[in-house]
């Protein structure tokens, strides 16, 4: 029985030739999938559309629908016009993510062979070979100060617990299960999940918002960091994206610990 695959990327002003990297490993990752038929969606956010004629000309061979003109609604927002298309599996994905060959299929097969597992999340490299930590515990509003915004002298010396918070004794050989927050790089989970969660939260515009549905889907079904899937990921760091960015992130801060606790330090 032929299973249904579904992506959605979301965009704004995207860097063409980091999006062209994500949409050619994406391509090459789905010829590895048998049995499964594939629908991308690639929401552009921004102000004026001017993807369909870079798509048409760089990927004609793929079958990518695209939504834009709306405006910018936000990376939660964008990611759930894609409900109505989910489906048995579904991969939330950004567009500076670069994914191994066998990411696609190491994830469905690891759905496939653990039934109470819901989401995957990958093991994550830098452009530069070092290694991210996509996975996080409950953050503490020291934690986000120190990780984004302090010295590199004052994380030195808290580096120990920025350690813990990023969860950075997690071994690159073995399965992690349940990590309480996992980032929305790539977040791979079964298509139920996506739609009885009603996707993202929309009271977030950006930042926080993966954070908020790693904690929804934990009531739902188990999450696991499956180190046999690997990404290249190239974002990151609001602080250093402006005080813009700096504002939202404040923002969103606020709406997560106003639904899920303030802890301090």
């Amino acid at each position: 029985m032929t299973k249904h695959i579904s992506i959605c990327i979301v965009t704004f002003q995207p860097d063409l030739e980091s999006l062209a990297t994500t949409l050619s490993s994406l391509h090459a990752a789905l010829q590895r999938l048998n049995d499964f038929h594939c629908s991308v969606l690639l929401v552009d956010n921004s102000p004026v559309d001017t993807l369909r004629p870079w798509l048409d000309h760089h990927f004609p061979d793929f079958e990518i629908r695209l939504l834009a003109g709306h405006g910018n609604l936000g990376f939660g927002r964008g990611n759930n016009l894609a409900i109505p298309m989910v489906g048995d599996v579904h991969l939330v994905l950004n567009p500076d993510v670069e994914l191994s060959r066998d990411a696609l299929a190491a994830s469905v097969a690891f759905l496939a062979n653990n039934s109470g597992c819901g989401l995957v999340t990958p093991l994550s490299y830098s452009p530069s070979g070092e290694r991210q930590y996509l996975c996080k515990r409950f953050p503490s509003l020291l934690d986000l100060v120190l990780r984004g915004f302090a010295p590199g002298w004052l994380r030195a010396a808290f580096a120990g617990r920025l350690s813990s918070y990023e969860m950075r004794e997690m071994e690159t050989d073995r399965v992690f299960w349940n990590p309480p927050i996992v980032s929305g790089c790539f977040m791979l989970m079964r298509g139920d999940i996506f739609r009885r969660m009603g996707g993202f939260d929309p009271d977030y515009f950006l930042y926080f918002e993966d954070f908020d549905f790693s904690l929804r889907a934990a009531q739902f079904a188990d999450i696991a960091f499956v180190p046999t899937v690997h990404i290249v990921h190239g974002g990151g760091n609001a602080a250093k994206k402006g005080f813009w960015h700096i504002r939202v992130f404040a923002r969103s801060a606020r709406t997560f610990y106003a639904k899920w606790g303030l802890k301090v330090i």
